[in-house]
């Protein structure tokens, strides 16, 4: 019976300095990680990590989120896990699947977890509902103002091409070319 860990970040910039800690204290006798998305089902480390656990092993991660977002991604692990004899442990939450109380609180977490998600959804969707309803949006503003549009197609008038202009006012050609495009006049 061995404790296997497995880490999982979600950009190579992060580190799992912190999660390794935690695992090694816990007594991991072999460690796997990823530097992925958790939303990617395709982890390397995390199917390693399953084919290497044997009957009787205890998969240990240091927060639920590190081995899946949603709740059925974790349900399918820990099944997948439970099908081999495979326990599931998570440090942060103290849940363990070898105990049936830690059954019961493992699958308790995860719809709370996957409860405050879809909580965090739904008020960011009526959020950006009620600011389009007042005449704001989300995202970058544009790189070309009206100003500088205006500008753009003087220059273009004169005889300068779309590039030239561009440069001229410090802005990508290509968002002009859009800026342009948007509008009704012709471009030289």
């Amino acid at each position: 019976m061995a404790a296997i860990g497995y880490a999982r970040v979600s950009t190579s910039e992060q580190e799992t300095a912190l999660q390794l800690d935690a695992l090694n204290a816990a007594g991991c006798a072999k460690i796997f990680e990823d530097h992925a998305s958790g939303v990617k089902a395709d982890r390397s480390g995390l199917a390693e990590a399953v084919a290497y656990a044997r009957d009787g092993d205890t998969l240990t991660v240091w927060r639920l989120d590190r081995l899946g977002r949603s709740m059925k991604h974790l349900i399918e692990v820990v099944t997948e896990l439970e099908g081999k004899g495979v326990g599931f442990r998570s440090l942060t939450e103290n849940i363990d699947t070898t105990t049936p109380g830690g059954r019961l609180v493992f699958h308790l977490f995860g719809a709370l977890a996957q409860f405050e998600r879809d909580l965090i959804r739904e008020r960011t969707r009526a959020g950006l509902k009620a600011a389009a309803d007042r005449g704001r949006r989300g995202g970058r503003q544009p790189v070309v103002s009206q100003d500088k549009l205006n500008k753009a197609r003087q220059l273009i008038r004169t005889g300068l091409n779309v590039r030239e202009a561009a440069t001229r006012l410090k802005i990508g050609k290509t968002a002009l070319y859009e800026a342009l495009k948007t509008t009704k006049e012709p471009v030289a």
